[in-house]
């Protein structure tokens, strides 16, 4: 327990100086934007003594350090600045936009984890025989094709030629209306998270062999306990400990996903937030909206890194 508490303890206090890095590097890019946040907000007809006094009331001409510090400070504080000619808070609106596009990711990783285990572990059973060439066919074939691709086929099937599910239109909230929320999210969700469905399922067939290969697995079904058991008990169990790793990178490429294909099926998250940034030259907003997606890319990959201590027993021994 005490090398278990270590290896967790080991990971939370790297998140601070993660936090930090990434803090710096997305305020260090932003700077070299050409846009003028003066420009952005006031517009282009305003004067330059107008532009000149925005510019030192917002800190704009202090060095680049005096610059990050305050943007630093406001950050730990939940201030991320402001945008537009109405000086609409970014924080308010990445408030708004965050919960849907984790709702996206979670439930294409749902989709993509269940997918996945069933398929990889059929797979793994049926090895070299036809389920299992199928499988390694079609997981190949997720691989290879973009999520937005995807998008826009499901799109012409389901909504245009089917009208079976919406591609458009508001997203209910889950607790008032649960099967309008499910049905306004299902597109999305399986157009993330197929792609993710198909490299998991190769991952777990993999580690699924491995695992039927040792020789545990042929003592205990020669010992007549059925292989439904020892498949169910000990090898899905052991063979899961390294797909989890997988994961955590995978999910990363879910909540990018996830920006590109909001904005395809019209849902009002972090993406159509960074659109809104770039089309309207609003950096800050592009910012923080950025800054938020790296900083919870970081923190679910530490979540994920100590459920894999929390699941692996030889880890905490470390």
């Amino acid at each position: 327990m005490n090398n278990l508490l270590r290896l967790i303890g080991r990971r939370l206090a790297v998140l601070p100086i993660m936090v930090l890095g990434v803090a710096i590097l997305v305020f260090f890019l932003m700077s070299f934007s050409k846009i003028d946040p003066a420009y952005s907000a006031l517009g282009e007809g305003a004067s330059d003594t107008a532009l000149e006094e925005y510019r030192q009331l917002m800190g704009l001409n202090d060095p680049w350090i005096v610059q990050f510090w305050h943007f630093l400070v406001n950050f730990f504080h939940g201030d991320l600045g402001t945008y537009g000619p109405n000086q609409a808070s970014v924080a308010t609106r990445v408030g708004e936009a965050f919960p849907i596009t984790m709702q996206l990711t979670f439930l294409g990783l749902i989709i993509a984890v269940i997918i996945a285990v069933i398929f990889g572990v059929l797979a793994a059973l049926y090895r070299d025989r036809w389920p299992d060439k199928v499988i390694r066919v079609f997981s190949i074939a997720f691989i290879a094709t973009p999520s937005f691709w995807l998008a826009v086929l499901m799109i012409l099937l389901f909504s245009v030629n089917m009208n079976i599910l919406p591609a458009a239109g508001p997203l209910p909230p889950f607790t008032e209306d649960p099967g309008g929320w499910l049905a306004r999210m299902a597109l999305p969700a399986i157009a993330l998270g197929l792609p993710v469905a198909g490299s998991l399922t190769r991952v777990i067939r993999t580690s699924m062999v491995e695992e039927l290969d040792r020789d545990y697995v042929r003592t205990a079904i020669g010992a007549g306990i059925p292989k439904s058991v020892v498949v169910s008990r000990n090898v899905l169990r052991n063979a899961l400990i390294s797909p989890i790793t997988v994961l955590g990178l995978r999910i990363g490429y879910l909540m990018g996903g996830a920006v590109v294909i909001e904005v395809i099926f019209d849902l009002h998250g972090m993406g159509q937030a960074i659109l809104e940034g770039v089309q309207q030259n609003y950096p800050t907003l592009v910012q923080g909206v950025t800054l938020i997606v790296a900083l919870a890319f970081i923190i679910i990959n530490i979540v994920v890194d100590m459920l894999y201590v929390l699941i692996n027993p030889r880890i905490r021994e470390v």
